[in-house]
C-alpha cells in the first residue's frame, strides 16, 4: 500500500512539474510575441500623447487588448467544441463565426481570407520595420565607431563620421536576411532564437538601467500632447500590443487550455507594465529629443553600442519568425500548381521576392516611427481591436447575447476603426511631408556642390 501511495505521489509531482514547465513555456512565448521593436518606440508614442495622457492611454489600451485576446480565445474554444474540431486558428474562427449568421453564411470564406490578408500585411509590416530598425541602429554604431569611448555619461559626445544613407544599409542586410528565411524549418533556428532572446533581454535591462539612472532633476514636459499627434500614438501603441496572432496557437499547445486565462493575464500584465514604464521613463530621460527607437538616444560608448548590436541580432533572428506566417499562407497554394521537381525552386523564389518586397517598402519609407505607426494603424487595429468583438457577436448570435455586451463590443470596434482612419491618414501625411523635406535637402546639397 505504501509503495502504491509513493508511486501516486511521485506521479502527482511529475504531472505538476510538467504543468509548471508548460505554463512557463507558454508564458515566455507570450512575452516574446509581444516584446520587440514596438516596445522601443513607446517613449516617442508617450511624447505624442503627453506625459500623463500617454501612460493612462497605454494602460487603457492594455486592458482593451487583453480583453480582445480573451474574446478571441473564448470564441475559438466555443466554436471548436460546437464543431467537434480540435483547434481553430484566427481565420477558421472568423469563418465559422460568420456561418452562425444566415445572411453571412454564403460569404463566410471571405472571413478567413480577410483575416489572412491582414495577417500578411501585419507580419510583412513587422519585417519592414525590422529593416528600418537594423539600418538605423547599425548606421549609428558605424558612424560613431571612431569616437566611441568607455565614458557613458550623457554629456560625452562622440565625433560621428557620416557614412552611407540608411537605405544602403538596408540593401546590405538584404542578402543575409534572404539566406535566413531560406531555413526550411524553424526548429533549426531554435538555438539562435534562444540566443536572440537572451540578447534582447540583456539589452532591455541595460536600457532600463541607463534611463533610471539618468532621469533629470527637473521635469518640464507637456502633460497632454497635441491632438494631431495622438493618432501617431495610437498606431505605435497598437503596433506594440499586437500579439494577438500568437494567442490561439499558444492556447492550443497547453495541456489544460482552461488555464490559459491565467497565462494571458499574467503575461499581458507584465507586458503592459513594461510598455508603460519604458515609455514613460524613456520620454522623461530624453525629453523632446526622443527618437523612433530609444536605442537611438543611447550614448555612443562601447557598452551601449554593444546594446544596440545585441538588440539588432535579436531582431535579425526574429525576422525569420515573423516571416513564417505570411510564407505559410502564401506559398503552399502556389506550390500546388507546380510539379514536385520545381517545388524547392519556386519556394525559394517566392521567399526571395517577399523579402525584397519588404526591403523596397522600407527603402520607400525609411522613417522608423512612421513605419511603426502606419503598420499599427492599418493592420494591427483590425486584428487586435476590430475583429475580436465582432467575432463574439457572430459566435453567440443565436445564444442570447446581452445588449450590454453588444454595445460594449460595438464601441471597441468603433474605437479601433477610428484609430485606423486617423492613424493611417496622419501617418501617410507625415511620411509625404518628411520625404518632401528630405528631397529638398538633397536638391540643396547638389546645388551647393
Amino acid at each position: 500500500a505504501n509503495t502504491q501511495t509513493d508511486y501516486g505521489c511521485d506521479l502527482t509531482r511529475i504531472m505538476f512539474y510538467l504543468l509548471c514547465c508548460r505554463f512557463l513555456q507558454t508564458l515566455i512565448h507570450l512575452l516574446k510575441g509581444n516584446i520587440g521593436t514596438g516596445l522601443l518606440g513607446l517613449p516617442l508614442a508617450v511624447r505624442n500623447a503627453g506625459l500623463v495622457l500617454g501612460p493612462l492611454s497605454l494602460f487603457a489600451m492594455g486592458i482593451i487588448a487583453v480583453h480582445c485576446m480573451n474574446l478571441l480565445a473564448k470564441c475559438s474554444h466555443h466554436l471548436s467544441a460546437k464543431l467537434n474540431k480540435p483547434f481553430l486558428d484566427y481565420g477558421d474562427a472568423v469563418q465559422y463565426g460568420m456561418e452562425n449568421v444566415s445572411w453571412l453564411r454564403r460569404h463566410s470564406i471571405w472571413g478567413r481570407r480577410i483575416v489572412n490578408v491582414f495577417l500578411i500585411i501585419t507580419q510583412l509590416g513587422f519585417c519592414c520595420v525590422y529593416f528600418v530598425f537594423l539600418s538605423d541602429n547599425v548606421k549609428q554604431v558605424v558612424e560613431a565607431s571612431n569616437g566611441t569611448t568607455m565614458n557613458c555619461h550623457r554629456n560625452q559626445t562622440a565625433v560621428t563620421v557620416p557614412s552611407f544613407d540608411s537605405r544602403l544599409y538596408m540593401l546590405c542586410f538584404l542578402p543575409a536576411i534572404i539566406l535566413l528565411v531560406f531555413t526550411p524549418n524553424l526548429k533549426y533556428l531554435a538555438p539562435l532564437s534562444l540566443a536572440a532572446n537572451l540578447a534582447m533581454c540583456t539589452s532591455l535591462v541595460l536600457i532600463y538601467f541607463f534611463c533610471l539612472t539618468n532621469i533629470p532633476n527637473h521635469i518640464n514636459l507637456p502633460k497632454v500632447g497635441h491632438a494631431k499627434d495622438y493618432p501617431l500614438f495610437f498606431g505605435t501603441a497598437i503596433f506594440a500590443f499586437e500579439g494577438i496572432g500568437v494567442v490561439l496557437p499558444l492556447e492550443n499547445k497547453m495541456q489544460k487550455p482552461q488555464s490559459f486565462n491565467m497565462v494571458l493575464y499574467l503575461g499581458m500584465g507584465i507586458v503592459t507594465f513594461l510598455y508603460i514604464s519604458l515609455g514613460t521613463i524613456g520620454y522623461i530621460t530624453f525629453g523632446e529629443a526622443i527618437g523612433g527607437s530609444v536605442t537611438l538616444n543611447l550614448p555612443n560608448c562601447w557598452m551601449y553600442q554593444i546594446v544596440k548590436l545585441l538588440y539588432c541580432f535579436g531582431i535579425y533572428i526574429t525576422f525569420a519568425l515573423q516571416f513564417y506566417v505570411p510564407a505559410a499562407i502564401l506559398i503552399p497554394p502556389v506550390l500546388s500548381r507546380f510539379s514536385e521537381r520545381w517545388e524547392l525552386t519556386v519556394d525559394l523564389l517566392i521567399r526571395t521576392a517577399l523579402v525584397v518586397f519588404t526591403c523596397v517598402l522600407a527603402i520607400l519609407i525609411p522613417q522608423l516611427d512612421l513605419v511603426i505607426s502606419l503598420v499599427g494603424s492599418v493592420s494591427s487595429s483590425f486584428l487586435a481591436l476590430i475583429f475580436p468583438p465582432l467575432l463574439q457577436i457572430l459566435t453567440y448570435h443565436n445564444e442570447g447575447l446581452s445588449p450590454w455586451v453588444i454595445v460594449k463590443n460595438t464601441l471597441i470596434s468603433v474605437i479601433g476603426f477610428l484609430g485606423f482612419i486617423t492613424g493611417t491618414y496622419i501617418s501617410i501625411t507625415e511620411i509625404i511631408k518628411r520625404n518632401g523635406r528630405h528631397d529638398n535637402l538633397d536638391v540643396t546639397f547638389f546645388q551647393v556642390q
